[in-house]
């Protein structure tokens, strides 16, 4: 396994703890992750949903900086991340060491994440492989079917997979009303908060959800949590949820069976899927009631 490395400033690995640059690139095991911080105070990490890359949370992360140094960065192979191996997929497992990787290099010690849909996943996987890198784990609708019953998770990837083949055989304009479907997703909802920086359905962004139907769906699909070392984690994990995100749908399930495994209760969040990008004001404020929380919590 190759030693990561980092630029614009390159570390000697005797020296790798926190790096100060706003923004640079790592290289890890079979991609280079572009990655960007903001703001001032403990850090705090968000791992985004789908297609989204550094950039995709702007508004929650402006409302955020003031309280926290925010870190976010591109998913391999989305966007300023790209895969230096041959084959393009990645695993979950993989997913959870680039953040491993990262924050081997950018923290100093453990930090809050926020992982949202996917990232949460990624979350839980960290969780569990690294927990002394993860003080707090805010996992707002995992998409792991490995956290259903056998049956619907047998269900729930089969109609990944469905979407999948949709892309693959109709494209982009085809596949994206199911995965809507899917996640109970409000394009634009009604009550959305004022002022939000808009996010075009540009060229990146099909690339960015190329990359994530035909390779992130798989990783998806195929992933297995270990639930035994996930229920005895010794990270503490707030199970989340979209007040607005319909109580029927995959996403919705997934935290609702996550909070069982836990044995503790389900946050409500501002908005739905995606309150994140349609509440991102009110989003912040639930992020930063729970981080607080969480720390008068462990104080002894």
């Amino acid at each position: 396994m190759t030693t990561p490395s980092i630029s614009p400033s390159p570390l000697h690995p005797s020296q790798v703890g926190t790096s100060s640059q706003p923004s640079g690139r790592l290289e890890v095991p079979g991609a280079v992750l572009y990655y960007q911080k903001r703001g001032s105070g403990p850090l705090l990490l968000i791992a985004e949903s789908g297609e989204g890359d550094a950039d995709r949370s702007v508004d929650l992360v402006d409302a955020l900086a003031g309280d926290f140094t925010v870190l976010t960065y591109d998913r391999r192979g989305l966007s300023r991340s790209r895969t230096t191996s041959a084959d393009a997929s990645a695993t979950m497992s993989d997913h959870a060491d680039d953040v491993h990787h990262l924050l081997k290099v950018v923290a100093d010690g453990p930090v809050s994440m926020l992982g949202l849909s996917i990232g949460a996943v990624i979350g839980l996987h960290l969780a569990v492989r690294h927990p002394e890198q993860v003080e707090l784990l805010i996992a707002h609708e995992p998409v792991a079917p490995s956290l259903l019953p056998e049956t619907d998770r047998a269900r729930q990837r089969h109609e990944l997979s469905s979407i999948q083949s949709t892309y693959v055989d109709q494209g982009l304009f085809a596949a994206v009303p199911l995965i809507r479907d899917a996640l109970g997703i409000v394009q634009t909802p009604d009550d959305a908060e004022p002022g939000l920086t808009p996010q075009p359905l540009d060229a990146q962004r099909k690339r960015n959800f190329d990359h994530f139907i035909r390779h992130d769906f798989t990783a998806i699909i195929e992933d297995e949590l270990d639930l035994e070392r996930l229920r005895q984690t010794s990270v503490p994990v707030v199970p989340a949820a979209g007040e607005q995100t319909p109580p029927a749908v995959y996403d919705h399930r997934c935290a609702i069976a996550l909070a069982d495994l836990l044995g503790t209760p389900v946050e409500q969040m501002p908005g739905g899927h995606n309150g994140n990008l349609s509440h991102p004001r009110a989003f912040a404020e639930r992020v930063r009631a729970l981080v607080t929380q969480a720390k008068s919590e462990s104080l002894p």
